[in-house]
Formats: structure tokens, sequence, C-alpha cells
């Protein structure tokens, strides 16, 4: 046994296979300073001298080359010490070490001496010093390196002696190399503007030693030293200095180090460009040649081109301006003169002037000449007075003229006559003539004392009037509104029309549409399409269950003309819609058309929006898409019109735009203040059969329109799901925080969720864009007995740091189907209505409105008057700059309320205006 300093006994040294029991740091007896050599432990002996004191001296059979003088007094110190390495999957490292001079060298690895067998040994003599050189190499393998556990790396010492001592080496660490598949952050695709700066971070999967990175782009190597527009951070971000178009590409984060090498996720990097406006080009010529015409200039989207998706420049790429080119006026000749007196050349002579009008403007002189000379008397020129044959010329002709005057009165009062008892909007105007023929006209036995109800059928090829026709009256007498009614009952007569086309089927009507080129971006099938055909007797569009029509007023299609209209939703895929910034889509997107029709009226677009509108909060915007494919700003809310094309008229829960133009429209806004809010409506569905115990509860954040939650009640009956609650509505702030989801006080003896989080989210951007119809989160419960068919909880539904909504759920699942058949109202009618019966104003009784109302009355009793009546006198502006005020007001108030419109409201605000003067209205006799 041979004690350590200061620590227990060590049985065996390293020849004899067994690892050292000394505490670290501490060597057996006698080492270093009485030249202990470990190989030579089994026959060192000590010597004892005169009274029993040991001498240090020790023998030693086992050292082969005893140390010579010249190093006696060396210690050793080492040529080559061990260096951290790294075991790469199960391949044994190697460690080596040389000294000079040494006796012995071993190595101790984690405080443990390194078995004698398992040293490589080379001895060798230094040329310089000749003194000896020993180097030692052992193996560790895997497994030794494993067998290590705690906070503490493995690691090893070489430990060399000479006659003089001993000398320790640094510590060699060796470690197992790894590289985790997973990085801990990949990069993510982006789009930036072209000079905007790009962070593209990566932070590598972790692994020993750490990994190298190097970024890719298109698979080739991206290197900072070329390229003074990129670098890379110390914690591996690659970063661009500014966007370049060359720098659209994917890009690809490469870890590596010594065991393996990883990518990550390629992220798409595009560099748009948005928009410029060129300078406007100079005005045009005035359109017309006489009178008022337009000029216009132009400017285009190419300083610069959008490119790569960059928004299209805002505002109008044309501008029009009135301009009046003077006619001209081509010279008349006055009436001639009367003749001079007879002359002694026996003549007399006439003159005439041309001004009648005079010629301006570049108009054309008069022709011929401007003084006519005649003989007085074909016998001997006399003064003499005028005989008797000059007078009984001039009773001649006197008698001639006086008899042309009577005859002339006779035929007026013959025609007259003919005429008695016609209405002048019969006789006199083509309003029953135009697109139609009559057949018969019979006269009916008894008045119809409904006024305002008289509803003309033209639904089919054979179309009606009933009710009398009255004369238009002349001069400034009004109609009179007997006993509070709108007009006088329209008394006997029938008339019955033919239509000039019958409407088109939906299979004709979509193939002639396959051959225009417009059709290309329009729906293939017919579920969200109305279409028909329309003449000057107007008519209306609509798409059942989404609260989208288009009115199209009587005289909007001119006389003699008929279209073929279409009205179409698109889904949001169908159509792609730029936003930028804090733009949203708050409508749906809608096209009517065919584009290029002329309309001589605005034709009336409504459709839904889900905007909380105020002017602080909100900048709202009217799109539409021209024929190249990009969205314009035609109209911005609230601000004065650029355009006399466009209006729109915003409402709580639905817009009406007026449009001279058809084509595609939607409804954007940008929010101005974290107080922007929009409405969504939140839907809760739920499987109509559970044969198993997982049971999904599905609620869908939508945009609050009706033709979103009409096409997720159509995906729901698809999928089998049935309502489970009446929607709710939900306020959804521009706070940029997200959507949260939970569900709450299910009866855990009964139900448990699968859920491993207490909430879900939807991204805030993803709602507010408008551009993803259907977001919706799933509650996945579990049933614990097939036999369990009751089902209460409660879901919330709130935004993070804002108000919230709450559905309490009682439902059986087996059973209840309280919801399961709930649907938008349907809307009453067809898609398709052509001419009167499309409108609750009778044609007749619009007309005489319009002619009564359009004039300005005394005291203001005139279409303003009644604009503030129905609560439209802010937009009194729009109406003054039409042909027709009146009609603009009757076109809203139908596109408004049809089909459920109180025609008696609307009869007692007209009376109103005419009580406002009592000689407003004059009766009228028909």
């Amino acid at each position: 046994m041979r004690d350590c300093i200061g620590g227990a006994a060590d049985a065996d040294g390293p020849e004899h296979g067994c690892p050292r029991r000394c505490p670290p740091g501490q060597e057996p007896a006698g080492a270093g300073s009485v030249g202990w050599i470990p190989g030579a432990w089994s026959l060192r002996r000590p010597v004892r001298g005169v009274g029993g004191r040991e001498h240090g001296a020790q023998q030693s059979a086992t050292v082969a080359n005893p140390a010579s003088g010249a190093s006696s007094d060396l210690l050793p110190h080492f040529q080559l010490e061990p260096e951290d390495v790294y075991i790469v999957k199960n391949k044994a490292v190697s460690l080596a070490c040389r000294a000079t001079p040494a006796t012995q060298i071993y190595f101790k690895c984690n405080g443990e001496w390194v078995h004698q067998g398992d040293h490589v040994t080379q001895h060798s003599t230094d040329r310089g010093t000749g003194l000896p050189v020993m180097e030692v190499r052992i193996e560790v393998t895997r497994q030794q390196v494993e067998k290590i556990f705690g906070l503490e790396e493995y690691w090893c010492q070489c430990v060399a002696w000479s006659s003089s001592g001993t000398t320790k080496s640094q510590k060699a660490f060796v470690r197992i190399a790894y590289l985790r598949k997973n990085f801990e952050q990949e990069p993510t695709a982006r789009e930036v503007s072209i000079e905007q700066g790009i962070v593209l971070p990566c932070r590598p999967p972790e692994g020993i030693p750490p990994a190298e990175v190097e970024w890719l782009r298109n698979e080739e190597l991206v290197d900072p030293e070329l390229d003074a527009n990129v670098y890379v951070t110390p914690e591996h971000s690659l970063v661009l200095r500014q966007a370049r178009l060359a720098d659209t590409a994917n890009y690809t984060c490469v870890a590596k180090n010594i065991v393996a090498r990883r990518r990550s996720a390629s992220a798409a990097i595009i560099v748009y460009v948005n928009g410029g406006w060129s300078t406007w080009t100079q005005w045009s010529g005035c359109s017309t040649s006489c009178g008022r015409g337009w000029q216009k200039r132009s400017r285009t989207c190419t300083n610069p081109t959008p490119l790569n998706g960059g928004a299209f420049c805002e505002g109008q790429n044309v501008q029009k301006t009135a301009c009046t080119t003077l006619c001209p006026v081509d010279g008349a000749w006055s009436e001639w003169s009367k003749w001079s007196e007879c002359g002694a050349e026996c003549t007399h002579w006439r003159s005439r002037e041309c001004s009648e009008p005079a010629p301006r403007n570049g108009g054309r002189d008069c022709h011929g000449p401007e003084l006519d000379t005649r003989n007085c008397t074909s016998e001997l020129c006399t003064h003499a007075a005028p005989g008797a044959e000059d007078v009984a010329l001039y009773v001649g002709l006197v008698a001639v003229a006086v008899c042309l005057v009577l005859l002339l009165l006779v035929g007026v009062l013959v025609y007259c006559r003919k005429k008695g008892g016609l209405d002048a909007d019969v006789a006199d105007s083509s309003i029953l003539t135009a697109g139609f023929q009559p057949v018969s006209i019979k006269p009916s036995k008894a008045d119809n004392p409904s006024l305002l109800t008289i509803q003309p059928d033209l639904s089919t090829t054979t179309m009606t009037y009933q009710g009398s026709l009255c004369p238009r009256q002349d001069g400034p007498a009004k109609l009179q509104l007997p006993n509070g009614h709108l007009l006088s009952p329209l008394g006997a007569g029938r008339h019955t029309l033919h239509h000039s086309s019958p409407a088109a089927e939906g299979a004709d009507f979509v193939a002639r549409l396959s051959t225009q080129s417009y059709f290309r971006s329009l729906p293939r099938g017919t579920n969200n399409m109305a279409y028909g055909t329309f003449n000057f007797l107007g008519g209306r569009l609509m798409i059942p269950n989404t609260g989208i029509s288009l009115l199209i007023p009587p005289d909007a299609i001119p006389r003699g003309k008929i279209y073929e209209v279409y009205l179409t939703l698109h889904k949001q895929e169908e159509v792609r819609l730029p936003l930028a910034g804090c733009q949203t889509l708050l409508s749906p997107i809608v096209s009517c058309g065919p584009p290029g029709v002329l309309l001589t009226r605005p034709a009336i677009l409504a459709m839904g929006h889900c905007v909380e509108a105020s002017a602080e909060n909100w900048s709202i915007r009217l799109k539409k898409q021209s024929c190249e494919g990009t969205w314009e700003d035609v109209l911005q809310l609230g601000a004065e019109p650029c355009t006399e094309l466009y209006y729109c008229q915003l409402e709580a829960q639905a817009c009406y735009v007026f449009t001279e133009q058809l084509g595609r429209f939607a409804l954007v806004g940008e929010s101005l203040s974290m107080a922007a809010s929009k409405r969504l409506k939140l839907v809760l569905f739920a499987p109509a059969a559970c044969p198993s115990l997982e049971y999904n509860i599905r609620v869908y954040c939508l945009s609050d329109t009706q033709d979103v939650l009409k096409e997720v009640i159509q995906l729901e009956k698809q999928l089998g799901g049935q309502l489970i609650g009446a929607p709710r509505v939900l306020h959804f702030k521009d706070s940029y925080h997200n959507l949260r989801l939970s569900i709450h006080d299910m009866p855990s003896s009964l139900w448990k969720s699968k859920l491993l989080a207490s909430y879900q989210e939807i991204p805030f951007y993803h709602i507010w864009s408008g551009l993803q119809p259907f977001l919706h989160c799933t509650f996945t419960l579990e049933r614990l007995s097939t036999s369990t068919c009751e089902l209460a909880c409660k879901i919330w539904v709130w935004q993070v740091e804002g108000d919230g909504q709450s559905f309490t759920v009682n439902f059986n699942i087996a059973k209840d189907t309280r919801f399961s058949d709930w649907l938008v109202p349907d809307e009453v009618g067809t898609p398709a209505l052509v001419g009167p019966s499309a409108f609750k104003i009778p044609f007749l009784i619009r007309q005489k409105i319009i002619s009564s109302l359009d004039p300005p009355g005394t005291r203001g009793a005139d279409w303003r008057t009644l604009a503030q009546k129905l609560n439209l006198d802010s937009h009194l502006s729009f109406f003054a700059s039409k042909a027709s005020p009146t009609a603009m007001i009757l076109n809203l108030w139908e596109a408004r309320h049809f089909p459920n419109g109180n025609l008696s409201q609307l009869a007692a605000a007209v009376a109103e205006v005419g009580k406002q003067d009592g000689a407003l209205f004059s009766e009228a006799e028909c």
C-alpha cells in the first residue's frame, strides 16, 4: 500500500491496470521529491538508516535508461501538449503529448490515471540538446466521454517525470460534436419597397462546435466582401442596406460544423416599386367646335412604372374640365325695305342688311345683293298718284292673305279637337312607344283609387299600364294633391304594350359574354350573377341574399337602344386588389357591365360594407378597376367630387354608388386613428351529427356583409354543419392587436377540451385587410361518453386590450335544430326585373312628380324641400348638378326601399312640399 499525501492509500499503480484513487491534485507519496517513477512501483523499497529513519534513495530495476548527469537537474518541459478535440459520430479521437527530458509520461483524464496499457509510447533523442524525448498517445472513445455526467466536461492532461520532478500539461477537453436539425429562427418571406433596408434573421440550430453560418441567394453564395450592400451581423442576420431590384430572390440560411450541414427554409424577398405619376400632358382641344364641351389631359403611372406588385399610382390618370367654344354664326339678311319713290329714270329701289343675325365668330357672310332696283312701270314714266288699277291689285293681295290665315286657324282647331281627351304624356312623347308597339286601347270600367301602388306588369312579353292619362299642364300651374294623396287617382284606361325583345336565357347570355374580352375576368358560374335585357324603361338586377343590386333608372338607356346588362359578385381569390399601409377592404368586389355602355343618367349600385364610418377616423375611397386591370381612386367620400361621373352615399349598413360608367367597384378605407373600427360578424357552427366522441365548434370571424355570410352558410351546408347560435357583431379596432378566442364553463364531468393552449388567436392583419373572407378557429372537444348529448359552455371572443363578446352555448347535439336552417332572409322577386315592375313608383306618377318639382318653386317648395323631407339634404350639390334633381332623389329612394318601401310616407313627403305654398298646385282636369 502506498500512501497519498493528505489522503487515502492507493493499492495499485498504473502498471497494474488500476486507476489511481488519490483525491484530485495529490500525488503518491515520494513522487517528485524522491524521484518516484510510476513504472517502478512494484520494485520500490524503502531503506532504513540508523535510528530507524528511511533514506530517500530508491532502486528501480525497471528503469531502462537512467537519466544522464546533464539532465538530472532539469524538469521536463512539453514540446507538444494535448489540444481540444471533438468526437464525430462514433469515431475515437487521439490525444498526444511530447516532453524532454522525460523518463515517464502518463495521461490523467478527469482526475484518474489512464491505464498504462492504453498508452502508446515513443522514445527519441533531441538532436540539438541530446536530451531524451518521450511522446505518448492515447485514444478516447465516445463511450468514455458519455460516462461523465453532470456539468463537468471530459478532460485529459499529461504528467511528465524526470529525476528533478514532474510537469503537467494544459488540459485538453474532449467533446461529442453534434448539430441539431431545427433552426431556432428561420428567415421569413417579405415584400419591401425599393431602397428600403432588409434584415433577414437567422438563428442556427444548437451544436458543438457552434455552427458557422453562410447565406445563399438563389443557391449562390452571398459574399459580403464582393457586395458592399450586404453584410452579416454577429448574430448571423443578413442585412441588405438598400433593397435593389436585383435583390429579388430566394434566400437560404446555411448552418454547418464538423458534423453536418443544415439548410433553413427559403425566404422569398420581393423588391417592389410603387408607381409614380408622370407629368400632365397639355390640355386637349375642346371636344366640340361649337358650344359646351370637354377638354382633358392625362398622365401615366410610369415615373416609375409599378413593378413586382407595387402599388399603382393613387389618383386620377385623366382630368376633364368644361370648355365652351363660341359657335360660328352665319349672317342672314334682314327684311327688304320699302320700295323707294319712282325716280326720274323710271326706277325705284329697296335695300336690306346682313344683320339678322350679323356674321360673327367666323360665320359666313350673307350671299346676294344688298340693293334691288326695278322699273316703276312698263309704260311712260309719270309721277302721278296710283290709279284705280293699283288699288284693285292691293285689295286682291289683302284678300288672299286673309283667306290663308282663316284656313290655318281652321286646321289648328280641327287638329286640337282630334286630340281632345288624350294625355299630353301619350300624345307628345315616346314614353309608351320607344321599344314597344301599341296593340290596343280599351276603356276601363272603374277608377283605380290606389295612386302610388299601381304596378304595371312588364315581367312578361306583354306589359300593361292601368289608369287615366292626364294632359300635362302648361305654364307655372302645378298638380293638385287632393285629400293628402300625391296626385289625383288615375282614371279609366288600359293600354297593353309588347316588349321589343324578351329576356335572355342564362346559358345564352353567358355564351354571348364568353366571346367578349372582359368576360375572362368574370366568374364562369351564375350563382353570384344576375343579368337581363333592358331598354329606356330601365329595371333592376339583384344577387339574392347578398344586399347587392343595380338600379337602372328610366331614361338611363337612350331611347331606341336595348342593352344586355350583368351584375356579378367576385370572390376574394378571383380578383387581386392591392392594399397599402393601413388600407382595408370594406365592401364586396362587384362588377356590372358590360364596360363602356353609354348611360344618359347614373345607375345606382348598392352593396353592403362593414365600416363604422366617421370623418375623423376614416378616409374612404371608391375604387374602380380600369380596362388595363389597375385599380384607381375615382371618388373620396366626404371630399368635393372631382368628376360628375361618380357619387356615393354611405349609410350605416350599405353604400349607394351613382355611376354613369359601368365597371368593377370596391370600397376601400384607410384608418386615420386607432379609434377606427370595422364590424365583424361572429358565427358559430357545429356538425349536425356526431357519431364519435370528438366534437368540433367552428367560430367564424367575418366582415359584416351579407355576401360573406351567404358564402359561409353555403360552405357549412356542404360540410354538414349547422348554426348553433345567433350571429353577433364585434367592433374590431385598428389597434394592431390580435383577436383571441377561448372556451369556458364546460362541465368537466361530461366534456373536456383537446386544445393545449388556453386560447386561440387570429392575427390582426389577417382580419384587418379584409382579403381573407372565411377566417375561423376550431375548438375540438371530447365527450366522455357517447350518451352525452347536452353541450353547455361559453365562448369568449375579444381583441387584446379591448372589449369582447361572449357566446353562451346550450345545445343538444342529437335534437337541437333551432338555428340549423337559419339563413339571410330571402329577397322578394327575381334577380332581374324589367320596366315598371322594377320600381315602387308607377312610371306616369314618377314623370309627373319630376315635372312638378324640378322647376324652382315659390318659397323653396321644390325638389330641395323634398330632399330635406327624405333626409337627403346633404347631397343637394350632387342633385343640382344633374339635369333632373328630382329624378335623382326618386332613384335613390327606389334603391334604398325596394321592395319593402312605404309609398305612403313618400306621398306624405311630397304632399308636405305642396302645402308650403297654397298656389303651388292647381287642379288638373283630365
